[in-house]
């Protein structure tokens, strides 16, 4: 017990003022990067100090890998967006009106990229979107200005990534695959749980399922990050992809086994048990069995080669699904907004807004990539007067006139690593407010050399800051975004279109395995389409069954296309076009006609014979009123 007891207690994290300290070394190296990219900048007499200092805060992740991947999408994104600005006010410099209409649907059209991709990719098109509008916007009446002010932008966002990745190599940030790796090994667990309860005849609800498929999807953006730790990066990042698609595959798997007691129901509860059936689902119980153990085997091989920089056994490809209608809607809705706001700003004829609208498409640009805009618009609302506050404190009140360098560092000091602690809590929530705050209160301080202590051109920045968020949230309230609920129906409307074309046409550039994670990732979209509330037990139950139905679709005719030949090609043809039908009647029979033309000549029909026996449990009929809710065949 003692042995125990001090096991635990080496364990357990050296935890100070309620945050461990891995919590503790981010915020430190938070703040030294942050010192160091506005040293540099005042060094160098750059005319935007503050852009450094904004992309640190914004570079402020906790491992190497993630910081160093959001890095150079930021920079890639920022030439894209100062092209783009040079461009759009080189052309519509002249047209108020006009230019103000394309500023919109520019926006609008980064916010459908954001919509098509995701992770830093996703941030990356959003933030085409701020540069357009910290450049274009805030020199509307400059426009001469727009190309030495997306230079001066662009060589500050260079120093605040040099700052982030020397800071992080000298205090060795930690890198990102071994947890990476934990969570993988932690969700192959829960499938493999999965497996043991089918083969007990027990299936997991269609909430669980669904949740499970979703946190297997959802690590699919943070494998990226790995390809930019070390030179065996890239490596790692294949050995962590093929993973995830072979978890999904044994997830599939293991409800094709739990579905076959539901196949095999019939006969445990009739007095004449049909044997055909019966020793179908012997056949079909026996090959799953062995192609789960060979699938788990992999998974496992795919995490030694992630740990080790080794080359997978195969290289899976991790598509990501994309809906180009919630994306168009999601754009046009943004265009909208943005329109709108500067409509009311030429109404109103106030001066120097310029701040507030670039702020507003800030937003709305940094918003999109959220599962949920108005929350974040929301979280917005709240973040934007605090930084403001913390901005006055810390220019009125503790630095009150200094310019020395060292009473700055200082000074930033209990502020910047607050708010990095607040970054590094578990809840998103209060990471996300702690984020926002901190860009935020370096926005509105803008910390130049010297600094400028002008009481008024702070009210006025902290009110059209201020402003801007709520100016974006009633946009919101007025043209709602797109809404978790319809998402979720567009996304089974485009189930449902897919179901009923899968044999109209070739589409086989996907491996059954890959086409699989791709329908993962189109369920982990619905999952988080309503934020953080749960999904809807029938919307769950729906979903799955879909997921069901195409898995086995796709594995039917993978094994028909790979038996259809020489004495199995008649029986074949028949099993496709019983699957065209979508008659889970004839399917069942399609696989016994198989199973009798293979046995004379002892052919392997056995996988072909377990995809069909699927396919005849996800398209039979339902025996009772609560099948209903498992959805209707397309």
């Amino acid at each position: 017990m003692q042995i125990n007891a001090d096991a635990a207690a080496a364990a357990r994290p050296l935890v100070f003022a309620g945050f461990p300290a891995s919590s503790w070394a981010f915020a430190l190296r938070v703040w030294l990067a942050m010192l160091l990219a506005l040293y540099v900048s005042f060094w160098l007499e750059l005319e935007s100090p503050s852009s450094s200092a904004l992309t640190v805060a914004i570079l402020a992740l906790p491992t190497r890998g993630q910081g160093m991947e959001k890095a150079g999408y930021r920079l890639l994104a920022t030439a894209i967006g100062v092209a783009a600005s040079i461009a759009i006010a080189g052309m519509f410099s002249q047209t108020d009106g006009l230019l103000l209409a394309v500023l919109g649907i520019w926006i609008g059209l980064c916010v459908y990229a954001v919509g098509m991709l995701d992770g830093n990719r996703a941030y990356a098109a959003s933030l085409c979107c701020t540069t357009v509008a910290l450049i274009a916007v805030q020199q509307i009446d400059s426009p001469l200005q727009v190309f030495p002010t997306g230079v001066a932008r662009g060589a500050a966002i260079s120093v605040g990534v040099l700052a982030v990745a020397l800071v992080n190599e000298i205090l060795a940030a930690p890198n990102y695959h071994p947890a990476l790796a934990s969570r993988i090994e932690a969700l192959h667990r829960r499938v493999t749980d999965l497996a043991q309860d089918a083969e007990r005849g027990q299936a997991p609800s269609a909430p669980v399922a669904a949740s499970l498929l979703h946190d297997i999807a959802a690590l699919r953006p943070d494998i990226a990050s790995l390809a930019a730790e070390s030179s065996v990066g890239p490596t790692r990042a294949a050995a962590a992809r093929s993973a995830l698609v072979d978890l999904v595959s044994a997830f599939s798997l293991g409800r094709m086994l739990a579905a076959l007691s539901a196949t095999s129901a019939p006969a445990q509860n009739g007095d004449d048990p049909d044997q055909d059936a019966a020793g179908l689902i012997a056949i079909s119980r026996s090959w799953l069995r062995i192609e789960i153990s060979r699938k788990n085997a992999q998974v496992r091989s795919s995490l030694d080669a992630l740990r080790a920089g080794t080359r997978p056994y195969r290289a899976w490809h991790a598509p990501l699904y994309r809906s180009r209608r919630i994306a168009a809607e999601a754009g046009a809705r943004a265009a909208i907004a943005f329109t709108l706001i500067a409509i009311f700003f030429v109404l109103a004829g106030w001066p120097t807004t310029e701040l507030c609208l670039s702020l507003v498409a800030v937003i709305i640009g940094l918003g999109s990539t959220s599962p949920a805009p108005r929350s974040f618009t929301l979280v917005a609302v709240m973040a934007m007067p605090i930084a403001c506050v913390l901005a006055g404190i810390l220019k009125y009140l503790v630095f009150n006139g200094v310019s020395e360098f060292q009473l700055l560092a200082i000074g930033l000091a209990p502020v910047v690593i607050g708010l990095a602690l607040l970054v590094s809590l578990p809840s998103p929530m209060l990471s996300s407010l702690g984020r926002l705050v901190l860009v935020f209160t370096l926005a509105v301080l803008a910390p130049t050399n010297p600094q400028s202590y002008d009481p008024e051109v702070f009210l006025l920045t902290s009110f059209f800051a201020c402003l801007s968020s709520v100016l974006v949230f009633a946009a919101q309230l007025l043209l709602p975004p797109l809404s978790g609920g319809r998402r979720i129906r567009l996304l089974l409307e485009e189930v449902r279109r897919e179901l009923s074309r899968r044999d109209s046409g070739p589409a086989r550039h996907l491996a059954p395995e890959e086409a699989a994670f791709r329908d993962a990732a189109r369920i982990e979209q619905m999952v988080t389409a309503n934020g953080p509330s749960a999904i809807n037990d029938q919307i769950a139950g729906t979903a799955m069954h879909f997921f069901d139905k195409a898995d086995a679709l796709r594995r039917c005719r993978a094994e028909l296309d790979r038996v259809g030949q020489g004495p199995l090609a008649g029986a074949a043809q028949a099993a496709r076009e019983a699957l065209v039908r979508r008659d889970g009647g004839a399917i069942l029979a399609s696989a016994g006609a198989l199973h009798q033309a293979g046995a004379p000549s002892n052919l392997p029909t056995s996988a072909a014979i377990a995809a069909l026996i699927a396919a005849s449990a996800a398209f039979m009929p339902p025996q009772s009123p609560t099948g209903s809710s498992r959805g209707t065949s397309p």
